[in-house]
């Protein structure tokens, strides 16, 4: 599970072993705004790891503050390549033209889409397909690290499959078995991603890194339904507080410490902090506790590593909050000002049959345990859109009182909700 159903605030999470709620990052970032980002306050991984003595690198999309004190550089990165902003166009002499058009309109808000690649802060001139592009710098961080006696930490943040939807015409060309050309166009995205981790394996190899390299794969949320993507069995997708929206593929690859297997247990993207801090023989204690946990010895015995512990996520929506939590085998979900619905999730993965009217005391039980979650929550420093602020002043979002009503919210109350956690956010 990461923990958030939306790109930024998962990101967040990985690189902070904290719920972004926790200090007020729960939505993505808004374009052109850098005076945001994730505050100075909060450690990350990859500043433990460079004082650790590790080589730090990251190569993709960062996402989590564009101003100079948010920029990778500044948040315990040696090595940078890639972009700022939430998402970018994939065909260099495409966005480049874009761009060269927009600064000649003089447009001073131009689309972080169509900007230059930055490497360490100066402007690259990238040629390749950007995931091709991105590939292509990871392995030659892997080659200069290996060059030298220090470990190094690659943070490899591909983009693809997020929108726009562009792939190079030979990936296209390989799937003729799909039929919906949106679909298989999506497809050929992943191809890419495919082969740039293949080139990845083979640079350690060639480097003698790979057998004592672990390399770990996952998504950042769940694929945007109706999208062409495809979460099966799942429910359910990005911002989503549904299986489909947080639970995602993982795989951990390391040949000297792990036999190959399947893990039949939760582990949370939040987990990868402190497991992977101590396995660097860092320090993690720190005087704001982390929301992951050391998960190491219960990967290597098969273990739960959080029995009996709430997994929960919240996802603000126009109008109201999405929540739910994991408990166990259980799961309790309110979305979209539904009543909340309990689900058996080793029986309905796809979270299909409520069973809320069969056990109504294990379901007010789940609920309050995830509103005593919410009350660690900040409110959020800031949201994506000026329309989504002045949604939220104007309802006194997210009125968590209704959120965590038994009984349906109704609209009209929750323009009445006086909520203690009221929110004013201002976005110049």
């Amino acid at each position: 599970y990461v923990a958030h159903p939306v790109c930024g605030p998962s990101r967040a999470a990985l690189l902070t072993g904290k719920y972004p709620h926790r200090y007020g990052a729960q939505d993505n970032l808004p374009p052109h705004h850098p005076h945001f980002g994730i505050p100075t306050d909060q450690t990350f991984l990859s500043t433990v790891l460079k004082q650790t003595g590790y080589q730090t690198g990251i190569v993709g999309k960062w996402h989590l503050g564009e101003g100079d004190e948010f920029v990778p550089n500044r948040r315990g990165f040696d090595f940078f390549y890639g972009f700022l902003s939430s998402g970018h166009s994939y065909f260099p002499a495409r966005y480049k033209k874009a761009y060269r058009a927009a600064v000649k309109r003089g447009e001073k808000n131009i689309s972080a889409t169509i900007t230059p690649l930055s490497r360490n802060g100066e402007t690259a001139n990238e040629t390749e397909y950007l995931t091709d592009a991105f590939s292509r710098e990871a392995c030659e961080f892997v080659q200069r690290s290996s060059e030298s006696a220090d470990p190094f930490f690659l943070y490899l943040a591909y983009n693809a499959p997020h929108s726009p939807i562009e792939a190079k015409e030979d990936d296209i060309a390989s799937l003729k078995g799909i039929s919906d050309p949106k679909r298989r166009k999506y497809a050929a995205m992943v191809v890419a991603i495919d082969r740039g981790v293949g080139r990845v394996v083979e640079q350690l190899k060639q480097s003698g890194d790979f057998e004592n390299t672990l390399i770990i794969f996952m998504s950042d949320n769940g694929g945007k339904a109706g999208k062409s993507a495809n979460n099966g069995p799942l429910r359910g997708g990005k911002r989503w507080v549904t299986e489909g929206g947080y639970r995602v593929p993982m795989f951990m690859h390391w040949p000297q410490k792990i036999e190959p297997r399947k893990f039949e247990h939760p582990v949370l993207a939040l987990d990868f902090f402190p497991t992977l801090s101590r396995l660097a023989g860092a320090d993690v204690s720190q005087p704001d506790k982390l929301d992951g946990k050391d998960i190491w010895d219960d990967l290597t015995q098969q273990r739960n590593p959080h029995p009996d512990e709430l997994i929960g996520v919240m996802s603000h929506r126009d109008g109201y909050s999405d929540a739910a939590g994991r408990w166990n085998d259980w799961k309790v979900v309110r979305e979209k000002q539904k009543p909340w619905a309990l689900y058996h999730l080793p029986s309905d993965i796809g979270e299909r049959k409520n069973v809320a009217a069969k056990h109504p005391e294990r379901l007010h039980e789940m609920v309050s345990k995830v509103k005593l979650w919410s009350d660690t929550h900040q409110k959020p420093k800031w949201l994506y859109s000026a329309q989504q602020t002045q949604q939220w002043k104007k309802n006194n979002l997210p009125y968590f009182a209704n959120t965590f009503d038994m009984e349906r919210a109704d609209q009209s109350d929750a323009k009445n909700d006086q909520d203690k956690k009221k929110v004013e956010i201002k976005v110049d």
